[in-house]
């Protein structure tokens, strides 16, 4: 039945292989089921219910990418994503939690609809190069400021906006060897850093009583605190309409982007380097990001730590069930994720920013056409807290850049549509 499925003997692998390789996925993303409740609880949503949501959506997410587009591509809640729903859309621009999962179950259907009417291919080949490489790195440099925040490193200061916290309290110190502990770990490349260092930072805090034991497995916590809670009429208000896009616009490159790279790693793409069953693949994702809305969560998107199972020998859909019957699995470990505190989380969150900034090595930084824009948007989506406002800005300086350095011919007319309107966003609706 298996083979029958997946495939196997096609792909020269087998199930031993498959599942190793999906368990080695699992530990280096299972850090987003403590993470994502954690960022999420923020915005005022449950805690414990975001935390089933997070494992059913990732679940659901990586069966439908395994039986349907038989790639080993895990998907859950994405790290930025769900930065930008709390500290974005909820915190930033008072929006409702309800509202912000509105605009999450909004952008799914519009990202659903654009993978069946092969719209997308359009939208990616509209975005330049710089641009696409510029997202990731705002997002990047939007969580590294996040991570900061939380951990107490940076704080206020009336007169310069932020300064440096006291970094040998507790909370800041944990932090930094959180840090240093992913960074040793993954330097001599021991799988599941990320997830060692989260749980011995939490054996750390309980040791000096700052963390109370209260069990490991349970019956899971109820989702009725966020299931079908998305308000998807104050979605549709005018001033959420950036919001959507920018739900849709990330996920849509941080999707292709993992796509691209993960399958061209493991050798699944044509001749020409293009993903075949690209259209199931997408429409898996935007199917997850449906489900995980309804549920209680951010965007759910592809992860790019499906690399790690693709090094283990994962070439098939197998690698991706495999990955959502462990998300499932655990569910059931939900007081451990309760015990989580703060510092074990934010190292976490530092080390996927410093993986998303990695995309600055391939800007070129002697054109200032090229520079201008991805250095617009790294530094304004963490000054402004919001990736919208920082995609906005770089839309807007990569055009005009262009158009006054004689280099008007390099500009699409997609890219002049997608300025107008961001432009217009800015006048009429901030």
């Amino acid at each position: 039945m298996l083979e029958k499925i997946f495939k196997l003997a096609e792909h020269n692998t087998n199930i031993k292989t498959e599942i190793m390789a999906g368990l080695t996925t699992f530990l280096t993303m299972a850090y987003i089921i403590f993470v994502n409740p954690s960022i999420l609880a923020d915005a005022g949503m449950d805690e414990g219910a975001v935390f089933v949501a997070t494992c059913l959506a990732a679940a659901i997410g990586c069966f439908i990418m395994g039986f349907v587009a038989n790639y080993p591509i895990a998907l859950a809640p994405g790290m930025g994503l769900n930065a930008f729903f709390t500290y974005g859309v909820v915190l930033g621009m008072g929006h409702t939690w309800q509202a912000a999962l509105g605009a999450v179950f909004l952008s799914g259907i519009i990202f659903l609809l654009l993978s069946i009417f092969k719209v997308r291919e359009w939208i990616i080949n509209a975005i330049p190069h710089t641009l696409k490489l510029g997202i990731a790195t705002g997002i990047g440099a939007f969580l590294a400021m996040i991570a900061l925040k939380n951990s107490g490193i940076i704080v206020a200061h009336p007169a310069t906006f932020v300064s440096l916290g006291k970094i040998t309290e507790f909370v800041p110190l944990m932090s930094m060897f959180g840090f240093f502990i992913i960074a040793a770990l993954t330097a001599r490349k021991i799988p599941g850093a990320v997830m060692v260092s989260i749980l011995m930072m939490t054996i750390v805090g309980w040791l000096f009583g700052d963390v109370q034991y209260t069990g490991i497995i349970s019956q899971p916590p109820s989702i009725s605190p966020t299931f079908m809670q998305m308000d998807v009429a104050a979605a549709l208000e005018i001033g959420m309409l950036s919001v959507i896009f920018a739900f849709l616009f990330v996920d849509l490159f941080d999707t292709s982007g993992t796509l691209i790279a993960v399958t061209q790693r493991a050798g699944l793409t044509d001749c020409n380097g293009r993903v075949e069953r690209l259209g199931k693949a997408l429409s898996s994702d935007s199917i997850a990001t449906l489900s995980g809305a309804t549920l209680g969560t951010s965007t759910t998107t592809s992860y790019i730590e499906s690399a790690s199972g693709v090094a283990a020998g994962g070439r098939t859909g197998l690698t991706a069930v495999t990955v959502g019957g462990l998300f499932l699995l655990s569910i059931f470990f939900a007081p451990l994720a309760g015990m989580i505190p703060v510092y074990a989380t934010t190292g976490a969150i530092f080390y996927v920013a410093i993986l998303m900034l990695y995309n600055l090595k391939e800007i070129d930084w002697n054109d200032i056409t090229e520079a201008a824009p991805v250095t617009v948007i790294l530094l304004f989506t963490p000054l402004t807290f919001s990736i919208a406002h920082g995609i906005t800005l770089a839309f807007i300086t990569y055009t005009f850049t262009k158009a006054t350095c004689g280099k008007i011919h390099e500009i699409s007319t997609s890219v002049w549509i997608l300025t107008a309107l961001f432009i217009a966003k800015i006048i009429f609706v901030g």
